[in-house]
Parts: C-alpha cells; sequence; structure tokens
C-alpha cells in the first residue's frame, strides 16, 4: 500500500498540471452619446494563457467562451394588467431590486452544450437567472413576472443572447463583436468573461467600460437630477411656448 501511494506521487510530480488565465480586452473602454448617437460597435477578444507559476508555457484543450456584459444596474417593477369592467388597472407587481439595465450574452456556441443549467444559473449567465433571485413575492410569482420583464426588455433590444457570437481565431484565441443599442442606459457596464473546459470554468475576467452622455445631453441629464423642480418648470413653459408657437404658424 505504501509503494502504491509512493507511485501515484511520483506520477503526479512528473506529470505537469495545466492551470489557464485569460488576458482581454475591449476595443472601447468609453462610449460617448450625443444628439447623433444611433449605436456603438465592441470588440471583445483575448487569449488563453498558462496561469503565472505554471510548469508550462502552453495550454492545450477544448476550450469554449461565454462573455456577459451587464448594463448599471436599478430597481424594477413589474406589473400585471387586469381588466376590471371595463378598466385595465394594475392588480399585482413584483419589484426586482438592483436589476441589470442591460443584459447581452455572446457565446462560442451553445449555452447548453457548454456547461449544465445549474453552472449557468449560478455563474448569472443565463437571462432566466435574474427572475430566480429570491424576493418576498414567492418563487413562482418571482419566476413568472420576472420572465415578463426580461421578455418585455429583449423586445427593447435590452437583454440578449447571441449563441455562436466568439469566434475562435485559433485554439485559444477569440473575438466577439456587440451591437450595443441607441437605448443603451448611461452608466457602467461591465464585461465577464469566463472560459470553459469540459463544462468546467477554468478562468474568468471582469473589465469595464462606461456608457456617458456629453455636450447638451448631458446637461439635460444633469439638470433633471440635480435641479429637478427648475427642471419640471422649464419644461411646462418650453410644452406651452412650442403649443403657443405652433398655433400662430398654423393660424397664418
Amino acid at each position: 500500500m505504501i509503494r502504491l501511494l509512493a507511485f501515484v506521487l511520483a506520477v503526479l510530480m512528473v506529470v505537469p498540471v495545466q492551470a489557464e488565465r485569460l488576458i482581454s480586452g475591449i476595443s472601447n473602454d468609453t462610449i460617448q452619446i450625443t444628439s447623433s448617437f444611433s449605436g456603438e460597435r465592441l470588440t471583445f477578444y483575448g487569449t488563453i494563457a498558462p496561469d503565472i507559476g505554471a510548469p508550462t508555457n502552453t495550454v492545450s484543450g477544448s476550450y469554449q467562451v461565454a462573455i456577459v456584459i451587464l448594463g448599471p444596474t436599478q430597481d424594477r417593477v413589474s406589473r400585471k394588467m387586469t381588466n376590471n369592467f371595463g378598466f385595465w388597472i394594475n392588480t399585482e407587481q413584483v419589484e426586482f431590486k438592483n436589476f441589470p439595465s442591460y443584459f447581452h450574452v455572446l457565446s462560442s456556441k451553445r449555452l447548453l452544450d457548454i456547461t449544465d443549467i445549474v453552472t449557468l444559473n449560478q455563474n448569472a449567465i443565463l437571462p432566466e437567472s435574474y427572475a430566480l433571485v429570491p424576493n418576498r413575492a414567492g418563487f413562482l410569482k418571482t419566476l413568472n413576472f420576472g420572465r415578463e420583464l426580461i421578455r418585455l426588455m429583449s423586445e427593447e433590444g435590452l437583454f440578449g443572447v447571441q449563441e455562436n457570437g466568439v469566434v475562435f481565431m485559433s485554439d485559444n484565441f477569440y473575438s466577439a463583436q456587440l451591437q450595443l443599442p441607441s437605448s443603451a442606459p448611461p452608466g457602467p457596464y461591465i464585461a465577464q468573461t469566463y472560459v470553459f473546459k469540459d463544462g468546467q470554468v477554468v478562468a474568468r475576467k471582469s473589465e469595464g467600460f462606461a456608457v456617458r452622455k456629453i455636450d447638451f445631453e448631458r446637461f439635460v441629464a444633469l439638470s433633471a437630477v440635480q435641479y429637478p423642480l427648475l427642471y419640471g418648470i422649464a419644461c411646462v413653459f418650453l410644452a406651452l411656448f412650442t403649443g403657443w408657437l405652433g398655433g400662430v404658424l398654423f393660424r397664418r
């Protein structure tokens, strides 16, 4: 028995243990929103390399990559409307705390072919993961209302999954492109990249970029937040002036 253990230890010492790390980047770390902003195309790229201090200077294996892009979080309310005596009113609602305002996944192949559903939900790689968060409304109600919220945001282009959106240029080098819509909310974004091998996460990395309003759009946004009363009064006067001017022009 002792000889067997000694032989196993000797084999483990001879066979190198492969460890991976991810070296990645984003084509643009700041996106500026102006009056003519119609969206932005971002490129994500990276290479899988041996971990620092690894006994070998190469890595090998069949790797898969999933990139999760998350926008700034905010509190969201999903409501259900019912017809009561001819009037549509809100009868039920579920509030979601710290819900992402933008969520998109790029992957090198079908997500369920990369790993199992448990791993995907544990790492919040699936959109439905945000409908499974604990909520005082109860599991089933939270799940149903969360799925409807995700569906509505998907129709607006704010949620999405692009399987086969990551392309491997070589065995360990990949690139992916994301078309950020014009409706992308301003604020800090995080791109979380997961490297899978045999269904397990072997490396991961997070990188940030920002979507910012500039020029007049920034002035309007800051005024609405910092001076809400004056902003509201200015909007009322602007609406009255526009209506009066339209009446004068059409009268002529």
